[in-house]
């Protein structure tokens, strides 16, 4: 990072710009030491959009070993595509393996899907952020009106931050709604993952995520079984910490 900065101001700064904008100030401070989050879903826009302003930019995806075999074949598609190497992060064996050996493949339809989550998705990226001084993820404020309404451009993250170690939280896309997403992948013809054409707008394990029917939000297609104030596993815990 070049000079340390005043987060909430240039937050506010930055709150009505470009996703492009705000990419470039990410670069501009962390240059090749920001890291992409890519969730095999329609991060590809941001992937597309940091590539063009830095050809070496850094990506992984979190494989949880329960994706779509559409999903990981999207992953190298979009590995492909831009001749990027694309990190996959996946579990801790030593946790996962007695978490399986103890609760079975799918624990999460009876006592929720908080403990498969920690064990798939949050441990790995918690070791990848450990590393990391800043990423960006895709999120979106229209994604889930009750945790994600107030998703900030910039922000230090509230679930993988240490009073030592700062970590500083791009979201680019936030402002972008799903019909702006789709419009910027029509019009540039990127790759998609095919479980779009299917129904499916918000994609997570193939367990856990399923297609929605028309008018219904995006995220009642992950853990449907759940309330719908549950239905984040926990990657972005911060918005609701942000939120009280």
């Amino acid at each position: 990072m070049n000079q340390p900065f005043d987060v909430a101001e240039l937050a506010a700064t930055y709150a009505n710009k470009s996703p492009q904008d705000i990419l470039k100030l990410a670069f501009q401070h962390f240059g090749d030491e920001l890291w992409i989050s890519f969730s095999g879903a329609e991060d590809v826009v941001l992937v597309d959009m940091a590539w063009k302003i830095n050809k070496n930019v850094k990506v992984f995806s979190l494989d949880t070993g329960r994706l779509h075999p559409e999903t990981y074949r999207f992953i190298e598609q979009v590995r492909e595509q831009y001749k990027i190497a694309i990190e996959l992060i996946s579990p801790d064996q030593s946790k996962l393996e007695p978490f399986v050996k103890e609760k079975g493949l799918f624990s999460f339809y009876k006592d929720g899907h908080g403990e498969c989550c920690g064990v798939r998705k949050i441990e790995p990226l918690r070791r990848k952020l450990s590393t990391v001084k800043a990423w960006a993820t895709g999120q979106r404020r229209d994604q889930s009106p009750s945790t994600r309404s107030e998703v900030a451009v910039l922000e230090i993250d509230g679930a993988f931050s240490t009073p030592e170690r700062p970590l500083y939280k791009f979201n680019p896309l936030a402002q972008m709604s799903s019909e702006d997403v789709w419009a910027y992948i029509r019009m540039l013809e990127l790759p998609f993952n095919s479980l779009h054409e299917r129904g499916f707008i918000s994609i997570g394990c193939e367990p856990c995520t399923r297609p929605v029917l028309p008018r219904q939000h995006e995220r009642e297609g992950r853990w449907w079984w759940e309330e719908a104030t549950q239905k984040e596993c926990g990657l972005h815990a911060g918005n609701m910490i942000a939120k009280g």
